[in-house]
């Protein structure tokens, strides 16, 4: 879903590009990722939450199971056009002391989506490029003070990736639309009678669009073992489903990222896409 505070992990998920189409890459690599992100506290809020981290990263790029750029999922099938896995990620909790709009409400926990993923490369214009639809399908879990079912969200997303063997360089571009399910719109959007103030009405939010997006992505590799990221996507949010809710305050936002990775160690053998 990626549409909380997705950052930390969510900064190497967004930005390891075009990764999958070198088939002489190590199964695994292992070392160290610093960066930082600047996200709205979540689609539509007024605030914005800024952080700084520094946390170690796996790559795996397993036949089966793969830890990736896309989060940590289990191929169930693969073909060269073609890949249908069970996908998993997280992203991290937001304090309702943190947002003016939620003030006294309860804090967004720590979420985590698990569900299918449909990805499907459409063409390839180059050797070094390729243009892929993923439509991922996933259940959102939130944990805080216990696990609660928050729903279901849907993000087809359309995605150019290129590569420059030679200059070192990798981008990518991708637009997606994110849906969400009743439940999890009243994560975002809801406001039960007893968090209702003057200015706070009380609002019961409906099934529908959260969000459109226009995502932006590079990276750079300076040697072996060192990358830099960066990244910067644009949110509108125009035609959702609940402008109408007291905590719907925007009718735009923007991400931004920028992340080093320092590899301290890799295999010698090789991943078989």
């Amino acid at each position: 879903m990626k549409i909380s505070l997705a950052i930390g992990l969510g900064l190497l998920t967004t930005s390891i590009i075009a990764q999958a189409q070198d088939s002489t890459q190590p199964l695994w690599e292992a070392g160290l990722l610093g960066g930082f992100a600047s996200t709205p506290s979540y689609p539509a809020a007024s605030d914005r939450s800024t952080r700084a981290i520094v946390l170690p990263y796996l790559i795996y790029r397993g036949e089966v199971l793969r830890a990736d750029r896309n989060g940590i999922g289990a191929r169930v099938v693969h073909t060269n056009d073609v890949e249908l896995d069970i996908g998993f990620s997280a992203s991290l909790p937001s304090r309702s002391t943190d947002n003016v709009a939620r003030t006294g409400m309860t804090d967004m926990g720590t979420l985590f989506e698990f569900g299918p993923r449909l990805k499907w490369t459409l063409a390839r214009p180059t050797a070094t490029s390729r243009v892929r639809m993923e439509l991922p399908l996933r259940g959102v879990l939130e944990f805080n003070s216990g696990v609660s079912a928050q729903g279901l969200v849907f993000e087809p997303e359309l995605t150019y990736e290129t590569r420059d063997a030679l200059a070192g360089w990798s981008f990518s571009a991708s637009s997606s639309l994110v849906w969400g399910d009743r439940r999890l719109n009243n994560f975002f959007y809801g406001v039960s009678p007893q968090f209702s103030t003057a200015i706070r009405p009380a609002y019961d939010a409906q099934a529908g669009l959260i969000a459109s997006r226009l995502s932006l992505a590079t990276s750079r590799h300076f040697g072996d073992d060192l990358r830099l990221f960066g990244f910067v996507r644009f949110e509108s949010y125009a035609g959702a489903a609940n402008q109408g809710s007291p905590l719907h305050l925007q009718s735009s936002g923007t991400s931004v990222g920028l992340a080093l990775a320092w590899t301290l160690g890799r295999s010698e053998q090789r991943a078989r896409n």
